[in-house]
């Protein structure tokens, strides 16, 4: 028994539990005219029944257990090990963990280790299987109880509205304090970083080496928190991915919307939005392997200085990354300019190339720039890319065809590996992570209210 064999076994007592309450509520009725509500919504209240108690169940479970076996395989082991430190406590039930999974562990596994590493198996499978038992008879006792109930005069409909309701809410919410959770972990690291480092300093300062002293001796990494550099090339490659996407984005999204045959708009259409669906690591790939070395060679037979990695190649490929997410976009919004506003331009003598200038463009430019500033958003927070194809060098510079880094590929270089989260090094990461945060945030929002601009004037 496993969690997923036992998740599919509840969610299959409640499509049982749908079929065994839509056939009551016409056995008791005669006919569906009689019953209050449809032959489905008497369905869907045996199924809620059977299943959500059972899913409450499996949460909690899941939600207490890793809590309540650490407490019971730790009660088990010798008294010298329980009065170890909480710290190395930790260590020690990590390792018996391990033990169990059959990897490796950072100690020699004597006796009372391998018998914890099976008492902490029993334990697992005992609670899966108590589980397993718990929830599926609570799921078949609702079942039972949604069976009884059902009746010609039960209110299926408003019952079953209601509990979805609900359930939509409680998603919502919980989406909310995720969000609100990722703000704070932020928040809360960042004033540790600035507890160690001056905010005016990594906002302000032109130098970005974050590599810090690990002993009281060691010389030459005091570390240097300067993020002006780090800001500098994301600004870069992202200019120059918008300069690639917008105009091929635009220019795509005015041909299908206004020139192309329904023919054509229904193949192009598709094709196009392919590349929206390529993992961004086959974009890296991409450049790293032929864009970049195709522009070095080329500025090279121009007598230029081309690096190997370069924010030239990263924007490029990017800008080709971007397109499909401007062109639907745009093609959305220039679909939504009312047709009459063609017509009337087409009835004062206008051509097509000028009505799209002149009225199309002009009509469904909110529209537009919110794609623009999403699209901003989007290439503000690519990694794969700029890891693979403009380097980690942290290169105050505008020129496009040396190495520069940016903040999500910052962010990456400081958390991989096993890091301890007291050095401002560590702590770097999270005060990037701030300042990206605010700043899709605020593209975001200014998207969004240019967008709803847009669409309180045309619909």
């Amino acid at each position: 028994m496993n969690a997923l064999t036992l998740f599919t076994a509840i969610v299959l007592l409640s499509v049982a539990g749908f079929y065994v309450g839509r056939s009551r509520s016409l056995r008791v009725s005669g006919s569906a005219k009689e019953l209050h509500s449809l032959p489905s919504y008497y369905g869907m209240y045996a199924a809620l029944w059977a299943g959500i108690p059972a899913i409450v169940i499996f949460v909690l479970w899941f939600a207490m257990e890793p809590f309540l076996v650490r407490e019971l395989v730790i009660s088990a082991l010798p008294s010298d090990k329980q009065a170890l430190q909480p710290d190395r406590l930790g260590l020690l039930y990590n390792d018996i963990r391990n033990l169990a999974a059959g990897g490796a562990i950072s100690t020699n596994a004597d006796a009372s280790m391998r018998g914890a590493a099976d008492h902490y198996l029993a334990l697992r499978s005992t609670g899966l299987w108590a589980l397993a038992a718990l929830a599926l008879a609570t799921g078949a006792a609702g079942l039972a109880f949604a069976r009884s109930r059902i009746a010609p005069a039960l209110r299926a409909r408003p019952s079953v509205e209601r509990v979805i309701k609900v359930l939509l809410i409680l998603c919502s919410t919980l989406a909310v304090f995720v969000t609100i959770g990722i703000v704070l972990s932020l928040i809360f690291e960042s004033i540790r970083f600035f507890e160690k480092v001056s905010i005016f300093e990594f906002l302000f300062g032109l130098h970005w080496s974050p590599q810090t002293a690990l002993r009281a001796d060691q010389v030459g990494s005091s570390g240097a928190f300067g993020a002006v550099p780090v800001f500098a090339g994301t600004l870069l490659i992202t200019m120059i991915a918008m300069l690639v996407a917008a105009p091929v984005g635009l220019m795509s999204a005015i041909y299908m919307s206004e020139y192309a045959t329904p023919r054509v708009r229904g193949f192009a259409k598709p094709v196009l939005e392919i590349l929206a669906g390529i993992p961004t690591v086959v974009f890296g790939f991409f450049a790293a392997l032929i864009v970049g070395p195709y522009i070095r060679r080329l500025g090279e037979s121009l007598g230029l200085s081309v690096a190997s990695e370069s924010a030239l190649a990263a924007g490029l490929v990017m800008g080709v990354m971007i397109i499909p997410f401007v062109s639907s976009l745009s093609d959305d919004v220039i679909n939504a300019v009312p047709q009459t506003m063609r017509d009337g331009s087409y009835a004062m003598g206008a051509t097509k190339s000028e009505t799209v200038k002149k009225v199309i463009v002009p009509a469904a430019l909110p529209g537009i720039v919110g794609a623009l500033l999403l699209a901003v958003s989007r290439a503000i927070g690519e990694t794969m890319i700029v890891v693979m194809a403009a380097g980690l060098a942290a290169n105050l510079t505008a020129n496009p065809f040396e190495a520069v880094t940016t903040v999500t590929v910052q962010i990456v270089t400081l958390l991989v590996g096993d890091q301890e989260f007291d050095s401002a090094k560590t702590l770097a990461a999270f005060a990037l992570g701030l300042v990206l945060f605010c700043v899709t945030l605020v593209l975001n929002v200014v998207a969004l209210r240019v967008v709803q601009k847009y669409r309180e004037e045309y619909e």
